[in-house]
């Protein structure tokens, strides 16, 4: 015997590589909903810089902020339902190719979907509302001024 160890640690010591594989996974799937979320800020953001004029128009006719915020939140979280729609199937549709790659994997987990689809619905929460804080904030008078 050159070495001491308890059972636990040789186990530990055996799934090295399985746990650095598991926290990559875990640090790409965080910035892919990182990029997502940038995404969905820079289309948004692009979106009410254009529609300036019309949210002025808006605006000069009475609109209130809290329905200009609502106008930009709805455009956000139409674009994360539609990928939402076009995402699971194609994600349960995957399931079947790689669960004989994965340990233990015999089917789509709904929790773990249901946790992702919470994840990327507060993604877009946070993504959307400061394009949507900064269209409430847009004085009508300079926004037509610049039409």
């Amino acid at each position: 015997m050159v070495q001491f160890q308890t059972f636990s640690e040789q186990i530990a010591i055996q799934f090295t590589q399985q746990r650095l594989i598991a926290r990559l996974t875990m640090l790409f799937g965080a910035l892919a909903l990182l990029l997502a979320t940038i995404g969905l800020y820079g289309v948004t953001a692009y979106s009410v810089e254009r529609r300036t004029p019309e949210i002025g128009i808006r605006m000069a006719l009475g609109a209130e902020r809290k329905g200009v915020v609502g106008m930009v939140m709805r455009g956000a979280i139409v674009q994360t339902a539609l990928g939402l729609a076009i995402g699971i199937p194609v994600a349960l549709l995957s399931v079947r190719f790689v669960k004989s790659q994965l340990y233990e994997i015999t089917s789509a987990d709904a929790r773990v979907m249901t946790e992702a689809i919470v994840a990327l619905t507060m993604a877009t929460c946070v993504a959307g509302i400061i394009p949507a804080r900064r269209a409430a904030s847009i004085d009508a008078a300079t926004a037509l001024r610049g039409e």
